[in-house]
């Protein structure tokens, strides 16, 4: 049914159709059925704070980070004599007294810990609320006048809110961090022992008690207690992902010295605390432990950059206003009732109900319980909530940092083509390079599983059965390729290679593989020419062509081997691996989620803008960002970023989406940035250790439950699944959330504060209570109980389109706005009463009661449908059923009351019909005055809730 015209001024919907702006077109991300057109980069500020803190020089490292980083480059850039000169160390390493000397002096060698609060800690937490102490001290002023009741209900609120959020985050919670978990196995130590001869021993030593100058021994598999400085190498390879967060590993070697240009992490002789021995072998000296590692210097900051939570403060700001408020009012009221009849405690009384009937004494409750309703829908949704307060800032999070690897994408290598030389599909490209995966047995990879995969998948049938191995070259990160020795039946008319009795496959790094051959097959004439420069420059060409799509490159080779040479096994590796004839190359990418670009252009629709940090390459990252949709027309890397000055860096960190090549500290200076420079509330998904800075210092820490633990105790909210629509819809719940307790902080502090100021006026006017304290605290707790339903309201469609935050100037003038509605309705009705029924005198004063009771209940009971939607009540919009139906109730018993033995002990009386009629004229008077207010309000500052 369309609405009719006349309402057109009351629709609160109208303001948002003045604007033909896209919102989508501001959150940089890409319709998912046209990636080719990008958008303008507008972003719409839609916080304001409260309190301007200390901006962050994003661009610049912090002082322990810069003591760090200029210790390690010094000793990478060093001998390795001036080494053990800088560390106070031997090449026979520390005798055991001076180690135990320097454990005292520099402490256990651990990570920096952090704990979680103690559950008395978190019970403290969630019982200091100003309204809780409010609602405290109001119970405890019930009892000395003697009002039991009233104090009792009081006490029951405060328990029910305090258990609600110390249950819930008490029980989401972990112990601890766990760090330490990350270098606990024993570790092999060289000391030394001896008072005229010193003897080189070999023992192993906890991490905790590993000291700067320790020599250590490791192996693959073992983990570095500390920062070090490598003395020796062997085919030496690192992973680095709980620094970076990338599944890839590096090449470390000890005979070479880096210089400043080299990033940190790429240094090829120092390895990290942490980071672990995938092959090789070696030793190291160590440089630095506990708090003065990378590692440990990286999560110093943890803890100390939360952002305020604005939420929290607003509402404690309004509790110190009401607290005004109420000391001024509540004082008048009670000096003017001791004027008129000099009974100091039935005045006392009456300003202790005042000021309970002032207090939003279900706003703890309320919050508590709209936060945990959203918990259990979360967690239906297959999320876990660890902070509750977490469900409402995702309702006012606009910007999500994410990072690449298996939350855009699936975290596993697909083939993508077979490719010879000239960039054209060949099966025969295709048959080597699955041969050599087929038969590979040493380190499998998940490249050679997407090659089986791809041919399996494709239906190609090689007969690896016709085929035998006789010898494997393993891979190692100095070659960066594999060969396996194959042999084959002689039977020339089907193929020239297969011809050979014996030949050698590789494939591997495409540079190392151009470097070994010096021919080249040209597929479609059948024919093998010399490998020429231009041939060479052509396939590197095309190589990084590919690269820069965000293809994996690797290139194949094949060599015909003498039966002699393998027999003799006299030729070495390197011979071996000579001579090659260039076959083609094989490309793999990780492919993009296919929920994953549904699920950022339904978080663009709700005003989020996706940035991507990652640690990986940055054409890798820009190719699958177009895979999903997000705009990469503005990007940068972290080594650039290290070269910005403050301003710069915060200006390209506003404007980039995707940041490539992050190093922890960097990923945390982004979401800093944008928190304090760009006034957003960031939540940010990340699984790794890399990602704890980020996760801590973020308004809502994401997490999945395959993270890391340190990642998972970091977090506000644990996703159970790695999937981003999951994340819509906890955004919903969060606006969900969000509204519907704005709802109650707005239509309770203007009901209150209006009812308030009306009793002052009424008992000015009249000279005597307009309620007695028994009758106010009735009406109090009847309007109270009405609003327990209030989180299961439903919310507008329009609402939780757009992010939500609070703002320390919308409350404020929401209440100077609306408040004196309410008030004027309760002179309306004092007015009426006054002269209609000529209640002039206090022998009237039961009559009064009575009026002034039932008038205020309804109108405190009704305007939850006035303040709950833009639209009209009852007609443009229908609350949700249990809204309705506590309406119903509490207006029914309101109204039956006087009517019943209660009534007659509450020193009420019956009203005659007209008063009711009166009623519904008040009422509908209210309504439309209400309406046109908000109406105007909405024009002026756009928006309502």
């Amino acid at each position: 049914m369309a609405t009719p015209r006349f309402f057109n001024f009351f629709n609160g919907n109208s303001h948002q159709n003045t604007s033909s702006s896209n919102p989508i077109r501001e959150h940089l991300v890409t319709r998912p059925d046209d990636l080719k057109h990008g958008f303008a980069n507008s972003v719409s500020v839609f916080l304001q704070r409260f309190m301007s803190g200390k901006k962050i020089d994003g661009g610049s490292r912090t002082e322990e980070e810069e003591k760090v980083y200029s210790w390690l480059y010094a000793l990478a850039k060093s001998d390795k004599d001036l080494v053990f000169e800088y560390v106070r160390s031997t090449e026979r390493g520390l005798s055991f007294t001076e180690a135990e000397r320097r454990l005292k002096e520099n402490g256990p060698n651990v990570p920096v810990e952090y704990r979680f609060p103690s559950w008395w800690h978190l019970l403290w937490t969630a019982f200091f609320h100003p309204f809780n102490i409010i609602l405290i001290v109001l119970s405890a002023l019930s009892y000395l006048a003697s009002d039991n009741p009233n104090g009792c209900i009081m006490l029951v609120l405060v328990f029910i809110s305090v258990s609600l959020r110390f249950y819930q985050e008490y029980g989401s919670s972990k112990a601890a961090m766990k760090l330490s978990e990350l270098v606990r196995c024993p570790v092999k130590v060289q000391r030394c022992a001896g008072r005229v001869v010193q003897t080189e021993l070999i023992v192993q030593v906890d991490q905790r008690d590993i000291v700067p100058g320790d020599i250590i021994i490791f192996e693959p598999g073992d983990l570095f207690p500390g920062d070090v400085r490598l003395l020796t190498s062997k085919h030496l390879v690192v992973s680095q992902s709980s620094l970076t967060g990338e599944s890839g590993v590096t090449e470390k070697t000890a005979d070479i010295k880096e210089d400043q240009s080299t990033p940190l992490l790429d240094l090829k002789n120092i390895c990290f605390m942490g980071t672990s021995v995938v092959s090789g072998c070696g030793t190291g000296l160590i440089v630095s432990t506990g708090p003065k590692t990378y590692m440990s210097t990286m999560f110093s900051n943890i803890g100390k950059q939360k952002p305020p939570d604005y939420f929290e403060k607003g509402v404690r700001r309004i509790s110190y206003v009401l607290i005004a408020v109420m000391l001024v009012v509540v004082t008048a009221i009670v000096l003017t009732c001791y004027f008129t009849s000099y009974d100091l405690s039935q005045s006392i009384l009456f300003g202790i109900s005042v000021a309970c009937a002032l207090t939003p004494q279900m706003l703890p409750l309320i919050v508590n319980t709209s936060l945990a309703k959203g918990a259990l829908a979360m967690a239906r949704d297959r999320c876990i909530v660890k902070s509750l307060t977490a469900i409402r800032d995702m309702g006012s999070m606009d910007i999500l940092c994410i990072d690449k690897t298996g939350t855009l994408t699936m975290n596993r290598a697909v083939m993508v083509n077979h490719l010879d030389s000239w960039g054209l599909p060949k099966e025969k490209v295709l048959r080597f390079a699955f041969l050599n995966a087929y038969f590979k047995t040493e380190q499998k990879y998940p490249l050679d599983d997407a090659i089986l995969a791809y041919v399996y998948t494709n239906g190609y049938r090689f007969q690896p059965s016709k085929w035998k191995k006789i010898d494997e070259i393993p891979f190692d990160f100095t070659r960066r390729r594999v060969s396996v020795i194959l042999e084959t039946e002689s039977n020339p008319k089907e193929d020239s290679y297969q011809s050979l009795e014996r030949f050698v496959v590789t494939k591997g790094a495409l540079e190392e593989i151009i470097n070994l051959c010096c021919f080249i097959d040209h597929i479609d004439q059948d024919a093998i020419t010399t490998f020429s420069l231009e041939d060479q420059q052509r396939i590197l060409n095309m190589g990084e062509e590919l690269s820069y799509e965000g293809l994996r490159v690797i290139g194949v080779a094949v060599k015909r081997l003498q039966r002699k040479t393998s027999e003799g096994s006299i030729d070495s590796d390197e011979a071996i691996e000579s001579e090659m004839i260039f076959l083609g190359l094989v490309t793999f990418f990780d492919p993009p989620k296919d929920s994953a670009k549904q699920a950022l252009w339904r978080l663009a629709e709700k005003g989020v803008k996706a940035k991507v940090l990652t640690g990986d390459s940055l054409s890798l990252a820009v190719k699958v960002c177009q895979e999903v949709g997000i705009r990469t027309t503005h990007v940068i890397t972290g080594p650039d970023l290290e070269l910005l000055d403050q301003d710069l860096f915060h200006e390209t960190v506003k404007g980039a989406t995707v940041l490539a090549r992050l190093t922890p500290t960097q990923k945390l200076r982004v979401v800093q940035s944008l928190q304090m420079v760009g006034n957003h509330v960031v939540g940010f998904l990340g699984d790794g250790i890399n990602d704890s800075l980020a996760l801590d210092a973020a308004n809502v820490g994401i997490s999945v439950d395959s993270g890391v633990s340190v990642a998972k105790d970091f977090a506000d909210i644990i996703l159970l699944e790695k999937d981003l629509n999951v994340l819509v819809a906890g955004v919903e719940r969060g606006r969900l959330t969000f509204a519907n307790t704005m709802k109650y902080i707005k239509m309770s502090v203007i009901a209150n504060v209006g009812s308030v100021l009306s009793i002052l006026i009424a008992t000015l006017f009249l000279r005597y209570e307009p309620l007695t304290p028994r009758q106010l605290i009735t009406q109090n707790f009847l309007y109270n109980f009405g609003q327990i339903v209030i989180p299961w309201d439903k919310v507008e469609e329009d609402y939780v389109k757009t992010p939500q935050s609070f703002s320390r100037k919308g409350l404020p003038m929401f209440i100077l706005w609306n408040a004196p509605v309410c008030t004027l309705c309760d002179l309306a009705t004092l007015l009426f009463v006054y002269f209609y029924y000529r209640a002039y005198t206090s022998n009237d004063a039961r009559f009064f009661h009575s009026a002034w009771f039932i008038e205020g209940l309804l109108m405190q009971t009704l305007i939850i449908h006035l303040i709950r939607t833009e639209k009209i009540p009852f007609i443009q919009e229908v609350a949700s059923w249990p809204v309705i139906c506590s309406t119903v109730i509490v207006s029914a018993i309101g109204i039956a009351i006087p009517f019943t033995p209660i009534g007659k002990v509450m020193d009420f009386v019956r009203l005659p019909f007209s008063y009711y009629g009166f009623l519904v004229v008040l009422f509908i008077g209210y309504f439309s005055v209400g309406q046109v207010v908000k109406r105007i309000y909405i024009l002026i500052y756009h928006k309502w809730l």
